[in-house]
């Protein structure tokens, strides 16, 4: 588990480093990022540690510069962790033909389907591989993880913790992909990488998780821009994942709806202190 430093810069008293590593479930180099705080730094006092996904076409890259999340996590003492939205570098057939599907689009499934099934793993990357990496590598504090994303990887943090009860104390998403198997970016994304039989998409779609959900109580906290024009188009479908945890009395969710946002990082800036807060507020509490 060796991990380069690529970049490091000082930012709120803390750190933001970006890291690369040979991943052995990807079969490939990957990159991400790392908000270390200063307490982790000065004295490495053990930190709660928060996952972010990020959305279709973005790197790690994105949510670095443009959220301002970092002013909050120093506040907060939490190490924040954001990977890449796929493999790079493997030269698939197709991989970069569209924006929605192979290159920044790994949708956080693990294929099943060739050629993509040899490196598209990307769910078993972030709650198996990254983590280890993270616990191996940064002071975390044991059991006090995190998730959150947005779009695409709103999706990918709803799917992780509803998949993995336990694994993440916390989970949020801005504008999540809720029910993929009903949008079209997800249809897409599921037949490509998984099949056509639907069936085999429930385990990789947060509302029929929700649906089938029977672990220890779970809260999503769900926040959506009004203006936002794939909410319109019907690409993100909130609504049908509300309505499946109004039925099952182990998921508990919060939605905010904001009036005037639509998808991008001008309304993830406006509300990532809120998300950290949230966050912050249950990893602190928790006891291990």
């Amino acid at each position: 588990m060796v991990l380069e430093l690529i970049s490091s810069a000082k930012c709120f008293e803390g750190e933001q480093r970006v890291y690369q590593h040979s991943s052995r479930t990807l079969n490939c180099d990957m990159t991400f990022g790392v908000f270390v705080p200063a307490a982790a730094l000065e004295d490495k006092t053990p930190c709660p540690v928060l996952f972010f996904l990020s959305g279709l076409t973005c790197t790690h890259e994105n949510f670095i510069q443009k959220s301002g999340f970092q002013q909050y996590a120093a506040k907060h003492g939490l190490i924040v962790v954001n990977p890449d939205t796929s493999p790079r570098g493997v030269d698939l057939p197709g991989q970069d033909d569209a924006y929605d599907f192979g290159s920044g689009a790994g949708f956080y499934v693990d294929a099943k389907q060739e050629p993509w099934s040899k490196h598209y793993k990307m769910y078993s990357y972030v709650t198996e591989e990254l983590v280890e990496l993270v616990n191996a590598n940064l002071p975390v504090a044991a059991g006090r993880r995190g998730i959150f994303g947005h779009s695409m990887g709103g999706h990918g943090a709803l799917i992780c913790a509803l998949k993995n009860p336990g694994l993440y104390k916390s989970v949020s998403a801005f504008a999540p992909i809720a029910n993929p198997s009903e949008g079209a970016w997800g249809k897409k994304a599921l037949t490509g990488y998984i099949g056509d039989n639907t069936a085999d998409w429930d385990q990789w779609d947060a509302t029929r998780l929700v649906s089938q959900y029977e672990s220890t109580p779970q809260e999503l906290f769900i926040d959506q821009g009004l203006a936002d024009n794939f909410l319109a188009a019907k690409q993100l479908l909130p609504e049908n994942l509300l309505a499946a945890a109004d039925t099952n009395e182990h998921i508990q969710t919060i939605y905010k709806q904001r009036e005037g946002y639509d998808h991008g990082y001008f309304y993830i800036s406006t509300f990532v202190g809120e998300h950290i807060a949230y966050h912050a507020n249950l990893l602190k509490a928790t006891k291990v």
